[in-house]
C-alpha cells in the first residue's frame, strides 16, 4: 500500500511517497535506523529549489586563493526548480533534467548527491530528476539551489547523521551560493559566500512584487569576476546600510541597492542595457542586476503596475517572471 505526505523543511515543500508504512523511517514503532539501513528504503521524494536575487553585492577585493571577498544581501524568491529523488537498485547517481545541457555528471545536484554518498560511505544509488524553471547562468542561483535542496532532501529522507556545520562545510565546497540556500530567506553572506547571517524577515511595501527579466544570453560568473576592475570594488557599506535598514524596518533607499558587477556587465553586454532601458520604459522606477547577471530585477509596490510591466516585457520577447520574496516559514497550499 502506498502512502504520501508532505512537510516544510527550510522553506522547501517536501513530498515523500514510500511503500509499506511499517518499514518506513518515520514509523513510530521501529527503532531509529542507521544511515546505511535507511538508504535501502526505496521510494521517491520531491523538493522545491528556490531562486534568489542579490539586493546588494559588494566586492571587497581579490583573495589569495583567487576568489573575491564578498558582502552580499540575498533574498530568496518564489521561482523554483523541482527536484525529484528516487532510489535505484544500483550504486550510481543518475541525472535526468529537462534542460539537456544540464543532463550530465557536472550538474551540481549530482555532485551534491555524490558528496553525501562519499562522506557517509553510502552505496545505494539514486536518480535525480530536475524540472527547471529557474533560468540557467542567469544570476539567480538555480544550480546552487538545486545542490542545497539535494543535500537537505537526502539528509531528511535517509536520516543522515549530518549536523548543520557538516551541511555548511559540504555546501561551501560545491559553490559560493550553496550555503545560503540551506536556509534561504533573507541573509547577509560574506567571505566567498560561506559565512551566512540570517536577517529579520522584513520586506518593504515598495518591493512587494519583483519583476525578473532575463535577456537572451547567458553569462558565466567566473568571466564577470575575472573582468571586474579594482576600481569597481567597494568597502561593504551598501550591504551594511541594507542590514541597518532592515533592522529599523524602514524602506530601502534606492542607492543602497548596489551591485559592484553591474557597471562592467552593462558595459560589456549591450543586451543587458537594452533590457534595462525597456524595463524602465514599461514603468519600472528602479532596475538592478542580480548577481553576475544577466537577469535584472525591478521592484513594485502595486500588483497592477508590476503585472503591466510583466506583460509588456513578455510582449517584447523577454523571459520575464513576476515573483515575491519567500522565507523558510512561508507555507505552501497543495492539494492531492
Amino acid at each position: 500500500m502506498q502512502f504520501s505526505f508532505l512537510f516544510h523543511l527550510h522553506g522547501l515543500l517536501v513530498v515523500f511517497s514510500l511503500i509499506e508504512l511499517d518499514k518506513n523511517w518515520f514509523s513510530m514503532h521501529n527503532a531509529p535506523m542507521s544511515h546505511a539501513q535507511s538508504a535501502r528504503n526505496l521510494g521517491t521524494c520531491f523538493g522545491r529549489a528556490y531562486a534568489k536575487i542579490n539586493l546588494t553585492l559588494d566586492v571587497l577585493g581579490r583573495r589569495p586563493d583567487g576568489y573575491h571577498e564578498l558582502a552580499t544581501v540575498i533574498q530568496a524568491v518564489d521561482l523554483y526548480d523541482t527536484i525529484c529523488l528516487t532510489e535505484t537498485e544500483d550504486e550510481n547517481v543518475h541525472i535526468r533534467c529537462d534542460r539537456p545541457e544540464l543532463d550530465n555528471a557536472e550538474n551540481l545536484a549530482v555532485r551534491a548527491a555524490q558528496l553525501v554518498r562519499r562522506r557517509l560511505d553510502i552505496k545505494r544509488g539514486v536518480l535525480c530528476e530536475i524540472r527547471k524553471q529557474i533560468p540557467v547562468a542567469a544570476g539567480l542561483g538555480g544550480g546552487s539551489s538545486d545542490a542545497a535542496t539535494t543535500l537537505l532532501l537526502l539528509q531528511k529522507w535517509w536520516q543522515l547523521p549530518l549536523s548543520a556545520n557538516d551541511l555548511l562545510e559540504m555546501a561551501a565546497t560545491l559553490g559560493s551560493d550553496v550555503p545560503f540556500f540551506l536556509n534561504g530567506g533573507l541573509a547577509l553572506c560574506e567571505g566567498r559566500g560561506e559565512r551566512v547571517t540570517p536577517l529579520a524577515p522584513y520586506w518593504p511595501a515598495s518591493m512587494r512584487w519583483l519583476l525578473l527579466v532575463k535577456p537572451a544570453l547567458s553569462i558565466a560568473t567566473a568571466t564577470v569576476f575575472n573582468n571586474l576592475p579594482a576600481s569597481d570594488y567597494s568597502d561593504g557599506s551598501y550591504s551594511r546600510a541594507i542590514c541597518e535598514t532592515l533592522e529599523q524596518r524602514n524602506e530601502f533607499s534606492p542607492e543602497y541597492l548596489h551591485n559592484c558587477l553591474e557597471r562592467s556587465v552593462l558595459e560589456r553586454y549591450p543586451e543587458v542595457i537594452r533590457a534595462r532601458n525597456d524595463l524602465l520604459a514599461t514603468g519600472a522606477e528602479l532596475v538592478r542586476l542580480s548577481g553576475s547577471g544577466p537577469t535584472l530585477f525591478a521592484p513594485f509596490g502595486e500588483l497592477a503596475k508590476a503585472a503591466k510591466s510583466w506583460r509588456d516585457m513578455q510582449s517584447r520577447g523577454y523571459e520575464a517572471y513576476l515573483v515575491r520574496a519567500i522565507y523558510p516559514t512561508t507555507g505552501d497550499i497543495c492539494q492531492f
